[in-house]
């Protein structure tokens, strides 16, 4: 892997979801004995030296972060309440911990992928520099539909994502249609198993 790459990267991963469906938190369920966030933690460790965990309940999860992980406090919008930081949805999230990142690219995880392959990952990151300038992110496409929260994003991407924010947009598909994506290649699509998709 070109360890250049491997220092231009930070790893975001969201864990601010209500997890209604479930019923229970998804980011403790315990994967392989452990909760699934660490297992994430420790995933986006191995291929990326900086790893930032986006919520608006560090508390929640303080027990259970790596240690080369950081938390991102998760804040409401102006005009959002301070009871509900997660009306807003994952989009806001990203936008949030984008703003502290000063590398080129990064990834982006969510907390409830517990088929996570790390070699998979970084196959993905050794075709970083061979993407495209003009593509926005590199996602993996199932069912027609991009799955943006597995997936590399430029940095650059924030002064549109925060412009799109503040008109009112959420949804990561209507936000990507305004832009090139590069589409990854996905070998394995038992890797984008989380469990909103088996739930819904």
């Amino acid at each position: 892997m070109n360890h250049n790459l491997h220092n231009d990267l930070t790893t975001i991963i969201l864990a601010g979801g209500k997890s209604t469906r479930m019923g229970t938190d998804k980011a403790l369920i315990n994967i392989q004995g452990v909760p699934m966030l660490q297992l994430i933690c420790s995933i986006a460790e191995v291929c990326t030296h900086q790893v930032y965990v986006v919520t608006p309940w560090p508390e929640r999860y303080q027990q259970i972060l790596t240690p080369n992980s950081q938390f991102i406090l998760e804040v409401p919008l102006t005009g959002e309440t301070e009871n509900e930081p997660r009306t807003h949805g994952p989009l806001v999230g990203f936008m949030q911990g984008l703003a502290i990142v000063d590398t080129n690219w990064v990834l982006l995880l969510a907390c409830d992928l517990p088929n996570l392959r790390p070699e998979i990952l970084q196959t993905w990151i050794s075709q970083l520099d061979t993407i495209p300038e003009n593509a926005i992110a590199a996602l993996v496409k199932n069912n027609q539909i991009w799955q943006p929260l597995c997936g590399f994003y430029r940095s650059r991407c924030l002064p549109q994502l925060t412009q799109y924010i503040h008109q009112g947009g959420r949804s990561f598909q209507q936000w990507l249609k305004s832009y090139y994506v590069y589409e990854l290649p996905l070998t394995d699509p038992e890797m984008l198993f989380n469990f909103n998709s088996s739930h819904s």
